[in-house]
């Protein structure tokens, strides 16, 4: 029987200790779920628990083919950032080594129903009717790229949580980088017509950028007070993402084992390949 390859979860680099900090609790969490399959974790670029030292440490325990899951929410990537060009990184100082990397995970029905979750939690959890969510606009906030391919990402997951879910919109705002800030975002809602707005931010884990954004949404509804504002939370690392995790490794390790691993060394998933919502 043919031995399964690592598990490698890839997140994008970071200098916010507590985004890196929650990245890691969850590659742990995951690997002690699954004991019989060798899983690590790394961010690619500046900051702490670099991928290199990921690979290395499964490479010293004789693994030699690796799926690799991005622990990102949208496909494009800056070049020299992505998690693409760090895995050619380590496909070069490990010639032996294999690569072979799966889809982002957004924005996937799963994402699409957590970040519902959280919605109904912002709003209090209770038994609601229709009409309280017919009253509802959410301002969706991604980080912000200077891709304008990346930030078009944040509108489509804002369209597909719309669909179908009975709130009255969803708009799209940035934490940094791309227009329209949360600020001006809200400024949108309040300018269609919203007297509720939930800011949901559309983050993987928690961080300094989940409080510039509820410290910016706080300001505003000040500022605002004929309009509600609600703060919700991240995705975080809920049972359903670790799931899509898996998903995602099986998927890429069942194709390449169909194609022959050998034959997909140093193979990466395209940094603008496009994700699903199945």
């Amino acid at each position: 029987m043919t031995t399964p390859p690592a598990l490698l979860i890839a997140g994008i680099g970071t200098r916010d200790e507590r985004h890196a900090a929650a990245f890691q609790a969850f590659v742990r969490e995951l690997a002690a779920r699954h004991p019989d399959l060798p899983v690590a974790g790394g961010l690619t670029g500046p900051g702490s628990h670099p991928l290199s030292d990921a690979v290395t440490r499964l490479v010293g325990e004789g693994v030699t083919r690796f799926a690799v899951v991005p622990m990102t929410l949208i496909p494009a990537a800056p070049p020299r950032d992505g998690i693409a060009a760090a895995l050619a990184q380590q496909a070069e100082r490990h010639a032996d080594a294999s690569f072979a990397s799966a889809r982002p995970l957004g924005p996937h029905r799963t994402l699409l129903s957590l970040l519902e979750r959280r919605l109904d939690e912002a709003l209090g959890n209770r038994p609601r009717l229709p009409s309280d969510r017919a009253e509802t606009t959410v301002l969706l906030v991604g980080d912000g790229s200077p891709l304008p391919e990346a930030n078009a990402e944040v509108h489509r997951a804002a369209r597909l949580l719309w669909e179908g879910r009975g709130f009255a919109g969803v708009e799209a705002a940035f934490a940094s980088l791309a227009a329209p800030d949360v600020a001006s975002g809200l400024d949108r809602c309040a300018m269609l017509g919203a007297r509720r707005v939930v800011v949901l931010p559309y983050f993987l884990f928690e961080g300094d950028a989940l409080e510039r954004v509820r410290q910016q949404a706080e300001g505003w509804g000040l500022a605002h007070p004929e309009v509600e504002v609600v703060s919700a939370d991240v995705i975080g690392p809920a049972r359903e993402l670790a799931d899509l995790v898996m998903d995602r490794y099986e998927e890429v390790a069942d194709t390449s084992e169909r194609a022959g691993f050998s034959d997909e060394a140093h193979a990466f998933a395209h940094p603008d390949a496009h994700a699903d919502v199945r």
